[in-house]
C-alpha cells in the first residue's frame, strides 16, 4: 500500500510536466505531419495536395543547400565540441589551482543569451571594425582578413566556430560529472601496475564513461539539427542562402513566404533526418562500445 501511494505521488509530480511536453512538443509534430499534405497560406481554406510539397522540396536547390549546411554544423559540433569538452574535462578533473574558476568560465557561454552571443560575434566578425580582422592586422596577417559573414565561402564555417564555442561548456560539465564516477580503486590499481596517464585514460577512464559520450553525441546531433536562433540573428541565412539551415529555411518559407504546408513538410523532413542520423550514430557508437569490451 505504501509503495502504491509512492507511485501515485511520483505520477502526480510527473503528469503536469508530461502534459506540457505533449502539448508543446509531441502534438505539434502530428500537426506538422497533417499540414505537410496541405497547400495553405494561413488564411484561405486548406487544399489537400498529397505528396506535392515533398516532391517540390526534393527538387529545391536551396533546401539541399540547407541540408549541407546542417551537416557542416553537425560535423563541427561532433568533432569540435565533443573532443574539446572531453580534453578540458580530463584536464580540469585534477586538483589544480584555479580549477573552479576555469570550470565556471568554460560553462559561461552556455548560460548567456544566444541573441547576445550572436550580436557579439557579429561585431567580432565585422569586416571593417571587427576584433578578428583587427587582431590579424596587428599580427601582420592582414592578408588573412575576410568579410567573414559576408563571404559565402567562409560564412558557414565562421558560424560553426561560434556554435562550437557556445556549447563546449555544456558537454564539458557532462563529461566532468561522468569522470567523478570513474572508480578510483581501478585507477590506483592501473597506476600500481605501471600504467602511464595516457594508458589509464585510454583503457580505464574512456571505457568507463563511453555510455555518457554516446549520450553526448546524440544530444549534439539533435541540437545541431535544430540550430536556428544564432544563425537567424547573425546572418538571417545569408549571404545568398550561404548560411541557410533547415530550421531557418523552414521559418522563412512558413512565416515570410506564407507557405505553411511547404514549411511543415520541411519540418517533417528535419524530424526524419534527425531520427535517422541519431539512430545511425547510436548504433555505430554502441557497436564500437561492444568492440571495446570484447
Amino acid at each position: 500500500m505504501h509503495l502504491l501511494k509512492s507511485r501515485w505521488k511520483i505520477a502526480l509530480g510527473v503528469i503536469p510536466a508530461l502534459l506540457v511536453y505533449c502539448i508543446f512538443s509531441i502534438i505539434p509534430i502530428f500537426i506538422s505531419f497533417y499540414y505537410s499534405f496541405m497547400s495553405w497560406n494561413g488564411f484561405s481554406p486548406m487544399d489537400y495536395v498529397g505528396l506535392a510539397n515533398f516532391r517540390a522540396i526534393l527538387s529545391d536547390s536551396v533546401f539541399w543547400l540547407s541540408v549541407r549546411n546542417n551537416l557542416i554544423v553537425v560535423a563541427a559540433s561532433i568533432f569540435g565540441q565533443i573532443p574539446i569538452a572531453l580534453v578540458l574535462a580530463l584536464l580540469l578533473n585534477r586538483k589544480i589551482k584555479g580549477a573552479k574558476f576555469f570550470r565556471t568560465i568554460a560553462f559561461l557561454p552556455v548560460v548567456i543569451s544566444t541573441v547576445v552571443i550572436s550580436l557579439t560575434w557579429r561585431m567580432i566578425y565585422n569586416v571593417e571594425q571587427g576584433l578578428l580582422n583587427h587582431l590579424l592586422n596587428n599580427l601582420g596577417l592582414s592578408a588573412l582578413g575576410q568579410n567573414w559573414l559576408g563571404n559565402p565561402d567562409y560564412a558557414m564555417y565562421a558560424i560553426a566556430a561560434v556554435i562550437i564555442w557556445q556549447f563546449v561548456g555544456l558537454y564539458f560539465i557532462i563529461f566532468l560529472s561522468a569522470l567523478q564516477t570513474v572508480p578510483k580503486d581501478i585507477l590506483e590499481a592501473a597506476e600500481l601496475d605501471g600504467a602511464t596517464e595516457w594508458q589509464k585514460t585510454r583503457y580505464v577512464t574512456l571505457p568507463s564513461i563511453w555510455g555518457v559520450i554516446i549520450i553526448a553525441v546524440v544530444l549534439c546531433i539533435s541540437g545541431s539539427l535544430k540550430t536556428f536562433d544564432l544563425i537567424y540573428v547573425m546572418t538571417g541565412g545569408g549571404p545568398a542562402n550561404a548560411t541557410e539551415v533547415m530550421a531557418t529555411y523552414m521559418y522563412t518559407e512558413t512565416f515570410q513566404g506564407l507557405r505553411y504546408g511547404y514549411g511543415s513538410a520541411i519540418s517533417v523532413l528535419i524530424f526524419v533526418f534527425s531520427i535517422t542520423i541519431i539512430v545511425f550514430a547510436n548504433v555505430l557508437l554502441t557497436k564500437r562500445s561492444g568492440a571495446r569490451r570484447a
